[in-house]
């Protein structure tokens, strides 16, 4: 196929989907605002340290994994270095309120067991529960990378019920019903409105095996640009695109700040819509669409302490950490109370190449409401005031503090720290009120929130979390869905078949 495409936005999202098109043969532009590409696979230096902006947990990279099937089709799984994380204990949850400590296994069974050692009374229950999680997930074809059928799909009747009421309808006791929300953050969870279907596609994600990468998330970012380079692409850092100019109910062109003309047969949006209003014509769509788009929330944001510690005094942990102050603040991480915030966190020490038994880095992702930065939205990065700059300071001593009563030992371990709040993330990846997962699912509306890959401009098609699923699995996913609406249905995914 002789179509050149250019894709609006260099993170996850865009790249995933330039590099499925140029795999079949497509020329694609990727035009990306910052001088870093990758979006959330992006890193930054601090010291002698390559923090990750955000993929730090990732699903699907073990033997018949969906991300491991997608980047063995796109030839770049050779060239990730990935660490899987332990077996016995994929991930630790402590709750202060009573000083329990949680160590969760993975695999279907193994789960199920790390938890019933605690809770022998709902052995039988946790069976049914994952048992659930699993025949949910089973219900989306894209997830299993299965071709999609023409007809709608027909769920169960669980599939769209709150998350917190799938756990309820299997499981009695309430500090277990707690425990398993746990993974909220991972998906932006809120109590009574995240879909069943999203909880169970991302905990069975993790329980068939996480991993994360060694060396930082950028090398995915990388081995991405290289396909779509070597398929006779380009892939453009520092190039904000100032306008998306339609005419004749079609994408005419897209201008870059610095005045550069791009034109193309097709273009690929693989920004949040709100973005995307900001930039295209007015009027190039219907006011209903816009306002459709601009009344859907947006998931809640965070604060994150990015932290260098000192030559050989913390131990590298190869699994993720998650500290909650009671079993009740599990579902209410995203309420902001200076006086009691945080409700609790999740912290990883990330893998280095040749990563010994010492970590070098340690990150803290705090869910933060973006009211509590609000005072500051005129605001840009460095240009704050003294005022933020104490309050975040505050904020960085409040985590540590909590971080002392796991690891008495903790500060003096302490060689930088670095913190960004829901402003960062809002001016970094232009998500609006600094959104970790774009548009927030409600199963009371689910119609509301879902938004095509295809828009009422004919060569103007959408990419990303804010068509489909978030993350390291689901923005792939997506992508296959914006490819194949170009190659044809089912071309890609049929490629990937066993």
């Amino acid at each position: 196929m002789n179509q050149d495409v250019i894709i609006i936005g260099g993170g996850l999202g865009g790249l995933f989907t330039g590099a499925l098109l140029a795999h079949e043969g497509l020329v694609v532009k990727v035009l990306e605002k910052n001088a870093t590409i990758g979006g959330g696979l992006q890193t930054f230096r601090r010291g002698n340290v390559e923090f990750e902006t955000g993929m730090h947990i990732l699903g699907g990279f073990r033997e018949g994994g969906t991300l491991r099937r997608i980047c063995s089709h796109l030839g770049i799984m050779e060239n990730l270095a990935i660490r899987h994380l332990d077996a016995d204990c994929m991930d630790e949850i402590t709750c202060a309120s009573d000083g329990k400590t949680y160590r969760i296994a993975s695999g279907r069974n193994a789960f199920v067991q790390s938890l019933a050692e605690h809770f022998p009374h709902q052995q039988s229950k946790l069976h049914e529960y994952v048992d659930a999680l699993y025949n949910i997930a089973n219900e989306v074809d894209a997830f299993y990378l299965r071709p999609s059928s023409t007809g709608l799909p027909q769920h169960s009747e669980h599939f769209l019920w709150s998350a917190d009421e799938l756990i309820s309808h299997y499981i009695s006791d309430p500090r277990l019903r707690n425990l398993l929300a746990y993974m909220n953050p991972m998906y932006g969870g809120v109590k009574g409105k995240t879909p069943a279907y999203i909880h169970a596609l991302i905990n069975v994600l993790y329980i068939d095996g996480p991993s994360r990468f060694e060396g930082g998330s950028l090398q995915l970012a990388e081995a991405l640009k290289d396909v779509i380079i070597r398929a006779g692409g380009e892939v453009v850092g520092n190039a904000p695109v100032e306008s998306i100019e339609v005419a004749e109910h079609k994408v005419q062109r897209v201008v870059t700040i610095d005045g550069t003309v791009h034109t193309a047969q097709k273009y690929i949006a693989a920004i949040h819509p709100s973005e995307l209003f900001r930039i295209i014509t007015p009027g190039a769509f219907p006011k209903a669409y816009q306002n459709r788009l601009k009344n859907i929330p947006n998931t809640y944001s965070a604060f994150t302490l990015f932290i260098e510690f000192r030559d050989e005094t913390f131990p590298y942990i190869n699994h993720t950490c998650y500290y909650e102050r009671d079993y009740d603040n599990i579902w209410n991480l995203a309420q902001y109370d200076e006086a009691s915030w945080p409700a609790g966190f999740m912290y990883m020490t990330p893998a280095t190449a040749k990563q010994g038994s010492f970590a070098s880095h340690m990150i803290i992702n705090c869910i933060m409401p973006y009211q509590a930065v609000e005072q500051w939205a005129d605001t840009r990065t460095g240009r704050r005031g003294v005022e933020y700059e104490t309050w975040k300071a505050a904020r960085c001593e409040d985590i540590i503090c909590l971080m002392e009563k796991c690891y008495p030992n903790f500060r003096p371990a302490l060689k930088r720290v670095h913190a960004a709040s829901p402003l960062t993330v809002r001016d970094y990846f232009h998500t609006p009120n600094g959104s970790l997962y774009g548009y927030a699912k409600d199963c009371h509306n689910i119609i509301l929130t879902q938004v095509p890959v295809v828009t009422k401009i004919p060569n103007l098609l959408l990419t990303g979390q804010n068509v489909g699923l978030h993350g390291i699995c689901g923005v792939p996913l997506s992508a296959i869905t914006t490819a194949e609406a170009i190659v044809g249905a089912n071309k890609i995914v049929n490629q990937m078949q066993p």
